[in-house]
């Protein structure tokens, strides 16, 4: 039934190839005008799992406690402290101008200059007052003046190590930002004048850090210029093999890039009518999906070459090749769709979007190249003779062949599969879920971000935040005493964990202010025994300080809810899986049970990363094994054979576990980034065995069932063309690695690199190796194209 469903398409294509290529052009010029209307940007909340509880939390709470979307700047200085009239003036500036950035939440800004920081104490007449530790107004700073603020800071738990460095040589500056579409080239633009500002000005020499969410996407536009650098090298490196392949024949040379620039025409127009945008961190599948496109073009070219001495004109050459190709490409363009689609099986946003558009880009190719390539050659004048010849380089490729086609030589490629197997498994045991290092992937190591993270998580107790919420059943209930009491001893376990720098809550300022109101004893750094006591507490808080809002980062206005902050040095994945293990453990336990609680995971940075994590690991689960799934179904059904989708799913099982031991041994992890690149790895991977696969059938019927020249021609021709169409893949994508400043560019690319390699080896040597040493029904039975057609498939499992 397939056999005819493709041979109909075949002559109803070729009957009216004119009319079929009008068709393709003015849709091509349809899809030309959207392009204008493509976009290109990071939303930070395409990136989360809306359906994650604590993505969950973290939206009921971002407006009243902060999200994830963050700025942290510290300055410090390389002599002395911070304590003087310039340095003072300078943290101001800082706290100033990243108060007024776009977007920000005015009341989650927080430094050691800012109004809402102050210094609180005990008055004469028993009652607390507080002043800003610095006032612009006067801001000069004696030495007398200098002495008391050192002392005063260092006084203060909730300043003193959390944003005034325990050396007292670095201060912070710390900021979130309403979400939504936020302007984070401004953002980071404005960044870099401030702080471009403040270096410059008069003082103590000093070093401005700043890192977090915004900082990095905006680290990530400014290298979007080199996105034409690299398309530019790209279409060159493309252009150059091309001609290197074809030498001669134009062809060859000028209809795979008229392909290419059809499909990329197709797919930025259907992006455009989406609604869609381009975000910069996925671009290298878009390259990839252009580069895949070229090689299906090559493909044809080459076979239409192979053809046209046969053939009675040119014509009949293009038909043929259609004929040929048609059905092994088809199955490789739905192979390449099925496994972007599946990536919209991903929780988050941004890999549905990918998903989406990335797999009708990809469908596309078997209009825009697989049918408009031949028939192009069909109405084009026919090659030259000097154009027919094959090109050079088959003497290396009849070697191979002598080996894999001998008893010793298929029994050891099967054995070296099997040791990858073994081998492959242990590594990748070792791959992590999520970040396997401290910083941010995206960027190298030796970057300004990632040094500016390491200067503050070097000085401060963290810059990544966990947020753990405390929701009690009535209003007022945050103040009963088991509850704080409850409260405290989850600080005090989660302090066990050696990656948490310290902690900020509600009990904390229920302590300071008890103790504060004693004339200042340690010994009332305790939680009162009556609710009443302390909502006095609390009041004698807000009644010290004119600015409102005072306790809008530990409890909210129905005193319901409170918020606990934990400070880590980093998101690696072991320490987010520490992390969350250590919340809950201690959340299970009946033993910390309080009536009327509830304690609810997680916000801030680290519980977003975490959703994120967990997220794609959950993701990886399903969309990988179901990319495999549902290919090994369709080349079960192309070829009506079990044994056909068997030998896909042995290669695409093999080479994704090389590519995870590949993984492990370098240190990506699995995150939201890398689980689209293995699932676009091998759906674009797994058609060079399908049109191995399909060649080695091809020409065992043609050699009336001699398997040992069926194998022998088809790695001669389709094995040369295999390795060219991965080289030009390869091509395709290289140039991120060797060009783009974004590290995760750079690491995706060399990724599908080498899933290329891995599958190009596989389909080489693999498949051939398998068909020569179990010789399927579905090859060894198979009959000659012409006469396929016309016949009843084979029965399944063949």
């Amino acid at each position: 039934m397939i056999s005819r469903f493709f041979r109909l398409i075949e002559v109803w294509v070729f009957y009216h190839p004119k009319t079929f290529l009008a068709a393709i052009l003015l849709a091509t010029a349809f899809f030309a005008t959207r392009i204008p209307y493509v976009q290109m940007y990071s939303d930070f909340a395409d990136l989360l799992p809306q359906e994650h509880p604590y993505i969950q939390l973290h939206n009921e709470v971002k407006d009243t406690f902060g999200g994830a979307n963050n700025i942290v700047m510290a300055l410090s200085v390389r002599e002395g402290d911070v304590f003087n009239t310039e340095t003072m003036e300078r943290i101001h500036a800082l706290t100033q101008g990243v108060d007024s950035l776009p977007g920000v939440n005015h009341n989650l800004v927080r430094s050691v200059t800012h109004r809402t920081v102050r210094k609180t104490w005990l008055t004469e007449m028993g009652t607390m007052n507080s002043e800003p530790y610095f006032d612009p107004l006067y801001p000069e700073v004696t030495e007398a003046e200098a002495a008391a603020l050192r002392l005063d800071v260092m006084s203060d738990p909730s300043v003193y190590g959390l944003l005034v460095s325990p050396d007292l040589k670095s201060a912070l500056i710390k900021a979130t930002f309403n979400e939504g579409q936020l302007d984070y080239v401004a953002i980071f633009e404005q960044l870099n004048e401030l702080k471009a500002e403040v270096l410059a000005a008069d003082g103590p020499a000093i070093d401005v850090y700043t890192t977090g969410q915004p900082v990095l996407l905006g680290w990530v536009y400014s290298y979007l210029g080199q996105i034409m650098q690299i398309f530019l090298l790209t279409l060159g490196i493309l252009t150059a093999l091309l001609v290197l392949y074809f030498r001669t024949r134009i062809y060859g040379i000028a209809l795979p890039l008229v392909g290419v620039a059809i499909s990329a025409t197709w797919g930025l127009g259907i992006v455009s009518m989406l609604g869609y945008n381009l975000d910069p961190l996925t671009l290298v599948i878009p390259f990839l999906i252009t580069a895949r496109a070229m090689s299906h073009g090559i493909q044809l070219v080459e076979r239409y070459y192979v053809e046209l001495p046969h053939a009675r004109d040119n014509h009949d050459a293009a038909r043929r090749t259609f004929e040929t190709l048609f059905r092994p490409g088809t199955l490789g363009i739905i192979s390449d769709a099925v496994g972007l689609l599946l990536i919209a099986l991903g929780s988050s946003p941004i890999n549905v979007k990918l998903g989406i558009y990335a797999s009708i880009w990809a469908s596309t190719v078997v209009i825009t190249v697989l049918m408009a390539v031949p028939l192009l050659l069909s109405v084009l004048p026919m090659a030259r003779a000097r154009d027919n010849a094959a090109g050079g380089g088959r003497g290396v490729f009849r070697s191979a062949a002598n080996l894999v086609i001998s008893r010793a030589g298929s029994t050891a490629i099967i054995l070296f599969a099997v040791a990858v197997y073994a081998v492959g498994g242990f590594l990748s045991s070792k791959v992590q879920i999520g970040e396997s290092e401290p910083g941010s992937p995206i960027l190298y190591p030796d970057h300004d971000y990632n040094v500016s993270s390491k200067n503050i998580n070097d000085n401060f107790p963290g810059s990544e935040e966990m947020y753990v919420v405390v929701s009690t059943a009535e209003p007022g209930g945050i103040k009963r005493p088991e509850v704080l009491n409850a409260i405290r001893d989850f600080q005090r376990h989660m302090l066990a964990d050696p990656d948490m720098g310290g902690s900020r809550g509600i009990t904390d300022l229920v302590l300071q202010v008890n103790q504060i109101l004693h004339n200042n004893d340690p010994r009332w750094a305790i939680i009162p025994d009556e609710p009443s006591y302390v909502g006095g507490l609390l009041f004698a808080y807000m009644a010290s300080s004119p600015i409102p809002g005072a306790l809008k980062e530990f409890i909210d206005t129905d005193e319901q809810t409170a918020n606990i902050v934990f400070f880590y040095k980093d998101h690696k994945g072991e320490t987010l899986r520490r992390a969350i293990h250590m919340a809950k453990t201690w959340i299970e336990d009946p033993a910390n049970q309080v009536e009327g609680m509830e304690v609810r995971l997680a916000g801030g940075p680290i519980g977003v990363t975490a959703a994120i994590n967990e997220a794609a690991y959950q993701s990886n689960l399903v969309i990988i094994p179901a990319a495999m799934a549902i290919i090994f179904l369709f080349v079960t059904l192309f070829y009506w054979s079990l044994h056909a989708g068997w030998l896909m799913f042995m290669v695409m099982t093999f080479c994704t576990v090389a590519t995870y031991a590949y993984m492990g041994l370098v240190g990506i992890g699995i995150d939201v980034n890398t689980v689209p690149i293995i699932a676009v790895g091998i759906g674009v991977g797994i058609d060079y065995s399908i049109y191995m696969m399909d060649r080695v059938r091809e020409e065992t019927a043609a050699a009336a069932g001699d398997l040992e020249i069926g194998v022998r021609n088809a790695i001669a021709t389709t094995g040369k063309a295999i390795a060219f169409t991965a080289t030009a893949l390869i091509g395709g994508v290289v140039m991120w690695a060797l060009v783009s400043e974004l590290r995760f560019q750079a690491d995706a690319a060399l990724l599908l690199v080498v899933m290329l390699v891995l599958n190009a080896w596989a389909a080489g040597n693999l498949v051939p190796a398998w068909i020569v040493r179990f010789r399927p029904g579905f090859i060894v039975r198979a009959k000659p194209h012409q006469e396929e057609g016309e016949s009843a498939a084979l029965p399944a499992g063949a």
